[in-house]
């Protein structure tokens, strides 16, 4: 059936007043028109409500946004709706994911299923992790919020498992031939004037390596040769890439997924970590990334222990694309690293 005005008022009409939960929850603005859509956002944002404004469209599609420009989700599922409109109102009101869970449960079992998914759908049970995020990728979180050790940390692979060669790539990237060829670690580059010299020249570096089906790439700056060399690029067999990209001073943190030759962002443009909050699914539901939006929300119901945001993301990458970094050659000095080709003394 067709949505309309009048079929989504009267729907949430009656769930709300079946639940009790949902008593004082009223259907957020609807728009009719882009035109609209400005003004039932300023609506949304008020003390009671939940940021939550909807965009209903002639065919009956119906477009959650938070904001005017911010969409979070499309379907012309009415009950897909209307759990939106639940879940966007129970966990509006500042409790952990498990007690929104619980909340949606006492609703419709179906509801606190399809929310411990993450998903649109009643997808099952999921099973708990079970791993201390901290011993994989997330043990990075924290200190990159702070562009320590590097700005960028960039992942390539060929294909799902098989990464692409780390010495080509940091040779192409710029990295010195000497350096690479010796198989320089960072603890050599330390171990120079007690570590003073690199203290200083270390946003002229970069390290590299291999972990998770992943080759990795990190660096400051952008690297010299980034743009040289677009048949040497290509000659790696590149098909997926991911750059996270953290500058501080800015509070920008931003996620940009490359697989076959084009961005995977359901043309948000720039995806900035800063949008997840916890309990909210950061990209569009249903859409290219709505894995990640499941991953993060199994982080969140398996590691309730994690107040920091940027682990419980970093958790979901590994989880979702296998992305790790050897947390113990970072700490003991062991991963490969060099300058840029004549940029060291």
């Amino acid at each position: 059936m067709k949505i309309t005005q009048r079929t989504l008022a009267e729907a949430w009409q009656r769930t709300a007043a079946g639940h009790a939960l949902l008593h004082e929850v009223g259907l957020p603005p609807v728009a009719l028109s882009e035109d609209e859509l400005e003004a039932c956002a300023e609506r949304a944002e008020g003390p009671e409500g939940d940021g939550l404004c909807l965009l209903l469209e002639e065919d009956g599609t119906v477009r959650g946004h938070l904001g005017a420009y911010r969409e979070v989700f499309a379907t012309r599922d009415l009950d897909q709706v209307l759990y939106l409109i639940a879940e966007a109102a129970i966990g509006g009101r500042g409790g952990s994911p498990e007690e929104t869970a619980v909340a949606l449960e006492r609703i419709d079992p179906a509801w606190g299923r399809r929310f411990r998914s993450g998903g649109l759908d009643d997808t099952g049970t999921v099973g708990v992790c079970g791993r201390d995020p901290l011993e994989g990728l997330a043990w990075i979180a924290g200190s990159w919020r702070n562009q320590d050790p590097y700005t960028t940390l960039a992942f390539f692979r060929a294909a799902p498992g098989q990464p692409v060669d780390a010495e080509r790539l940091a040779l192409l990237y710029g990295a010195d031939p000497a350096q690479v060829a010796a198989g320089t670690r960072l603890k050599d580059l330390q171990a120079v004037d007690g570590g003073r010299a690199h203290w200083d020249r270390q946003w002229e570096s970069c390290c590299f390596g291999q972990a998770g089906g992943w080759t990795f790439l990190l660096h400051h700056d952008t690297p010299p040769g980034a743009y040289a060399d677009k048949e040497a690029y290509a000659a790696l067999g590149i098909k997926e890439s991911i750059s996270l990209t953290a500058t501080s001073a800015k509070a920008i943190y931003a996620f940009d997924y490359t697989r076959d030759g084009r961005r995977v962002d359901d043309d948000w443009g720039m995806l900035e970590l800063i949008w997840y909050e916890r309990g909210r699914a950061p990209y569009l539901r249903g859409g290219e990334l709505d894995f990640l939006n499941r991953a993060v929300r199994r982080a969140e119901l398996d590691h309730p222990e994690l107040t920091n945001t940027f682990a419980l993301y970093f958790h979901a990458l590994e989880e979702s694309l296998g992305l790790r970094l050897p947390h113990r050659d970072f700490a003991e000095g062991d991963v490969r690293t060099a300058y840029w080709a004549g940029r060291h003394g």
